[in-house]
C-alpha cells in the first residue's frame, strides 16, 4: 500500500508524488478527510488521480493513499429498488449521515450488512461447482436472486448454508476453504465473463409502434436517442423501463439537471408495473449523478451501472440500461481531459472518445451464461444524447452513430407540433430489420416486413410530394398522389402518434399495430381501386372510414381493428363512379 503526498490541484484532477508501486485504477484515499478518488495515470513515482468528491479546501502536501484495489461494486441482494450515486454510494444513507447536503469524505457500502436475507441453497454437500454455478436463491420483491458462484471459482461443497444471513455471512464452504458469501465485488471497468455472445435475433418489444414496427431494437442491442431541449429524451427512456418485456432496469442519470432527476426519483416508485401490478422501482436500479455533482463521478456512474446489468444478466435476465445521457458522460471526459492538459480532439473532447464510447456499448449483448446450467441473459443498452442546439453533426451523436445499432432521432419540429413520440422517421434507422425478420415472420405475420417497408417508402414519398405543394399548392397534385398524402397524414396520426398517458394506447401490442397498418395501408389501396372507377378522393373522405381509422388507438379487441377492413369494402364499393 502505497502513501504519497498531494503536489498539486486542478479541480477534480490531483497529482500526487511518491506513489512508486501503485496500480492504474486503483482507487485512493485522498487527502485528510480521505476522498474517494481513482488513478488514471502513471508517470514515475508520481500519478494522477481523478477524485470523485469536491476537492475544494484540500492542500498540497495532504496525504495520498492507495487501497490496492480498482473501483469495484457490491454484487448481491438488494440492489433493487436502491438509489445510488456514481460509484455505488446509498443516496438515502447519505441523506441519513450528513443531511440534504451530503458531506466529503463519507464511505457508505452499496450493500445493506444489517438485513437478513433467506436464502434456500440448490446444491448439496458432495456437489461440485464452478463458475457462473447457482448455489442457491434470495427472493426479492417478486425477482428471484440467483447467488452465483464467482467467474473464478470452482470446487467441492463441503457445507451449505439455509436460512437467514446477511450478504456478508457465509453461505457455502467449499473442500478447499474457500468460504463464499451472497456478495460478490467486480471492478466496475473489467467486461464480467461468459460462455459465449448469440446473434442478436429476439426483438426487445417496447409496445411503441415508431419502436417495433419502424425501427425494432433486440435484446442485447444498442440504440441511441438523441434529441434538442424537450424532445422527449427522459419521457422515451421511461416508457421505454416501463413496458420493454425485460425483467431488470437500470437508469443511469448521467449529468442531468437536478429538477429532471427528482422527477425520475419520485415518479419511479409510483410508476405501477404492468406486467406484475408490484410497483416499477422493484425491479430497477437507479445511479443518480445530477450537473451539480462532482464530474469525475459522471464517468465512474456509467460503468458502475453496466456492471450491474451484468450481474443481473448472468443470473440469466433480460436487462435494459436506460442512460440519461451519455453527452454529460462525454463532457466530463473532455473536462478531465482538458486539466490533464492531453491534446484536444474534435470541439475539445480527448481523442480516445469514440473507443471509450465503443468500450461502453460493446458490452451491451445477449449470451450464454456461465455456468453447468444453460441459461441466457442480455443486456440492452439505450443511450440518450443531448446534443448542443439539437446538432447531430457534433462529436457525441456522431461517434455513438458508428456504434449503436439502432438510430432513433428526436427532432424538436415534431415536438413543437405535439407529436409524440418525437421520432423522425426519415432520419431514424434500424441495422436489426434483417436479423428480427424471422422472428416477425415466425410470432407475427409473413407480409409484416412488406407492409413495413411500404410503409416507409409511403412516408418517403410524402417528403418529396410536400416540397412540391410548397412550391405550387395541393391543387396541382394529381389525384393519386393526393391519396398518398391523405394516407401518410393518417400514418403519421393515428399510428405514429402514441399516448404515453392513455392507458389504452400507451401500450401497443405487435398484433395490434400489424392490423392497423394494414388497415392503413387497406384504404390505400381500396382509395386506388376506386379512383380508378371514377371514385373522387371528396366522396372516399365523406365517408365515415376516417373517423374509425382515426379511432384504432382506442380499440384494444384486435379483432374489432380487423373488421374495419370489411367496412371499408362495403363502404367504398357502394360509392357509384364519375363522381
Amino acid at each position: 500500500m502505497a502513501e504519497g503526498l498531494v503536489a498539486r490541484i486542478s479541480g477534480p484532477v490531483v497529482v500526487a508524488r511518491n506513489m512508486k508501486g501503485s496500480r492504474m485504477y486503483d482507487v485512493v484515499l485522498v487527502g485528510d478527510e480521505e476522498l474517494n478518488g481513482e488513478i488514471i495515470r502513471l508517470d514515475g513515482d508520481e500519478a494522477v488521480v481523478q477524485v470523485y468528491e469536491n476537492t475544494e479546501g484540500l492542500k498540497v502536501g495532504e496525504k495520498v493513499t492507495t487501497t490496492d484495489v480498482p473501483l469495484s461494486v457490491e454484487l448481491g441482494p438488494g440492489l433493487l429498488s436502491s438509489i445510488y450515486d456514481g460509484i455505488q454510494r446509498p443516496l438515502p444513507a447519505l441523506t441519513e449521515m450528513s443531511g440534504s447536503f451530503i458531506s466529503r469524505g463519507i464511505t457508505v457500502p452499496g450493500l445493506d450488512r444489517s438485513r437478513k436475507w433467506d436464502f434456500s441453497p440448490a446444491v448439496r454437500k458432495g456437489d461440485s461447482v464452478g463458475p457462473g454455478d447457482i448455489l442457491g436463491t434470495v427472493q426479492e420483491y417478486h425477482i428471484e436472486h440467483r447467488i452465483m458462484v464467482p467467474p473464478t471459482v470452482s470446487g467441492v461443497v463441503q457445507h451449505i448454508h439455509e436460512g437467514p444471513c446477511t450478504v456478508e455471512d457465509t453461505v457455502c464452504v467449499l473442500e478447499d476453504g474457500t468460504e463464499l458469501t451472497m456478495m460478490q465485488r467486480w471492478p466496475v471497468r473489467k467486461n464480467r465473463p461468459y460462455t459465449r455472445k448469440l446473434d442478436p435475433t429476439v426483438p426487445l418489444l417496447t409496445g411503441q409502434r415508431v419502436f417495433d414496427s419502424m425501427f425494432p431494437l433486440v435484446k442485447g442491442g444498442t440504440a441511441m436517442i438523441p434529441g434538442g431541449f424537450g424532445t422527449g429524451k427522459t419521457v422515451s427512456e421511461q416508457t421505454l423501463a416501463k413496458w420493454a418485456d425485460t425483467q431488470i432496469v437500470v437508469y443511469i442519470g448521467c449529468g442531468e439537471r437536478g429538477n429532471e432527476m427528482t422527477d425520475v426519483l419520485t415518479e419511479f416508485p409510483e410508476l405501477v408495473d404492468p406486467r406484475t401490478g408490484k410497483p416499477l422501482i422493484h425491479r430497477t436500479v437507479m445511479i443518480a449523478n445530477t450537473s451539480n455533482m462532482p464530474v469525475a463521478a459522471r464517468e465512474a456512474s456509467i460503468y458502475t451501472g453496466i456492471t450491474i446489468g451484468e450481474y443481473f444478466r448472468d443470473m440469466g435476465y433480460d436487462v435494459s440500461l436506460m442512460a440519461d445521457s451519455t453527452s454529460r458522460w462525454g463532457e466530463a471526459l473532455r473536462e478531465v481531459s482538458g486539466r490533464l492538459e492531453e491534446m484536444p480532439g474534435e470541439e475539445g473532447y480527448p481523442a480516445y472518445l469514440a473507443a471509450r464510447l465503443a468500450a461502453f456499448y460493446e458490452r451491451a449483448g445477449r449470451v450464454v451464461c456461465m455456468g453447468s446450467e444453460e441459461r441466457t441473459g442480455s443486456v440492452t443498452i439505450v443511450g440518450a444524447v443531448s446534443p448542443p442546439g439539437g446538432d447531430f453533426s457534433e462529436p457525441i451523436t456522431q461517434n455513438t452513430l458508428r456504434i449503436a445499432g439502432t438510430f432513433w432521432a428526436l427532432d424538436t419540429s415534431l415536438a413543437n407540433r405535439r407529436h409524440f413520440p418525437a421520432i423522425n422517421w426519415i432520419k431514424s434507422y434500424s441495422l436489426y430489420l434483417d436479423m428480427v425478420h424471422e422472428w416477425f415472420v415466425e410470432n407475427v405475420a409473413e407480409d409484416w416486413k412488406d407492409l413495413r417497408d411500404r410503409n416507409m417508402y409511403l412516408l418517403q414519398k410524402e417528403v418529396e410530394l410536400q416540397e412540391i405543394v410548397q412550391l405550387v399548392g395541393p391543387d396541382a397534385l394529381p389525384e393519386h398522389e393526393k391519396a398518398i398524402l391523405e394516407i401518410t397524414r393518417m400514418i403519421r396520426e393515428d399510428f405514429l402518434q402514441q399516448s404515453a398517458y392513455d392507458p389504452v394506447d400507451s401500450f401497443c401490442s405487435l398484433q395490434k399495430q400489424y392490423w392497423m397498418l394494414k388497415v392503413i395501408l387497406f384504404f390505400h389501396d381500396a382509395i386506388i381501386d376506386a379512383m380508378e372507377r371514377g371514385v373522387s378522393m371528396k366522396q372516399i373522405l365523406d365517408l365515415p372510414l376516417k373517423t374509425r381509422i382515426a379511432r384504432m388507438k382506442e380499440i384494444e379487441e384486435v379483432s374489432e381493428i380487423k373488421g374495419i377492413i370489411e367496412e371499408i369494402n362495403t363502404g367504398i364499393k357502394g360509392i357509384g363512379g364519375g363522381g
